[in-house]
């Protein structure tokens, strides 16, 4: 009788023990099969990018030349989500880069902040209904030097910072190039140090004693092209065309293009190439442009299949 006893509890142990593994089995996969379910309709993309550039030469060097030290650095992510008609693409690019010649402060060569998000509906193959947010801004002061290599202060973080929505329609008609139409655009304009006016009168068209400018009425073109078009060669571009419908005339309207090449040399070197154009007239009257070439190192992680 007693053995029959220590049988069953043994059994009934047992048996307690082994639904609790198999339960622990059970909910682990479960959980495992619902990350991969949610999971799987996102496409992740993550790079960053460090460049050096030295120069030295001696006192004597009858060439002529500038002793210099540059740095630059970018980094870039992406991550879109589709599942179905419904899609929501989200972009975010950060670059600064500094120089310092013998003689002169440092200075900058690059600084960058940008962020985009976009949601999206299909209404049919190569068209969807679309609602987006973009942002825009700096890391650090910049400024224009005069002679002596003294600078007055013409731009810094959130001065100015533009953040500009959009409802419309997105043409895209293969995976490498998309066309946003906004003709509801509202955009905000911020200008965040008032001692900015000195120096830029326009002071990026924010009304004097304000820190935000709100145009509400405004049409937005908004076109990106990104291809490979060599295992060893990239090219990003986006084009930004703003109109205020208040203001509307030819001179008035805002344009912005911004190009990357990537030429990869080996898995981690790689050459860039990058050009900024502007043409705003609440900055200058005439056409803006900012230009970088560099070797350096980029690195790269993505779960694109």
């Amino acid at each position: 009788m007693k053995k029959i006893f220590t049988i069953i509890i043994s059994l009934t142990f047992g048996y307690h023990s082994f639904s609790q593994d198999l339960t622990s089995a059970i909910v682990v996969d479960s959980l495992a099969q619902l990350v991969v379910k949610d999971t799987s309709y996102w496409t992740n993309e993550f790079s960053v990018g460090l460049n050096f550039n030295q120069a030295a030469f001696s006192g004597n060097w009858k060439a002529g030349g500038v002793n210099s030290v540059a740095f630059g650095s970018i980094a870039a992510g992406k991550a879109n989500y589709a599942k179905g008609k419904l899609s929501w693409d989200n972009q975010l690019e950060l670059m600064y880069g500094i120089v310092k010649n013998e003689g002169q402060q440092v200075r900058k060569s690059n600084d960058r902040i940008f962020f985009d998000s976009k949601v999206g509906y299909k209404a049919s193959k190569n068209w969807s209904y679309f609602g987006s947010l973009n942002f825009m801004t700096q890391f650090t002061d910049g400024f224009e030097y005069g002679p002596d290599d003294q600078r007055s202060l013409i731009s810094g973080f959130f001065s100015p910072a533009f953040l500009t929505s959009g409802i419309g329609m997105e043409y895209k008609p293969n995976k490498d190039f998309a066309l946003r139409i906004a003709p509801f655009s509202p955009r905000f304009t911020f200008v965040s140090d008032p001692t900015i006016i000195q120096n830029v009168p326009t002071n990026y068209g924010v009304p004097v004693g304000q820190k935000v400018r709100t145009e509400w009425l405004a049409l937005q073109l908004y076109a990106t092209y990104d291809k490979e078009i060599t295992e060893n060669l990239t090219v990003k571009s986006r084009y930004q065309m703003f109109a205020n419908y208040e203001t509307l005339a030819f001179k008035t309207i805002d344009h912005r293009l911004d190009v990357t090449l990537i030429a990869k040399i080996t898995r981690f070197v790689d050459v860039t190439f990058t050009s900024i154009n502007v043409y705003d007239l609440d900055m200058d009257p005439g056409i803006q442009y900012s230009q970088a070439l560099a070797l350096g190192i980029l690195y790269k992680v993505s779960n694109k299949k």
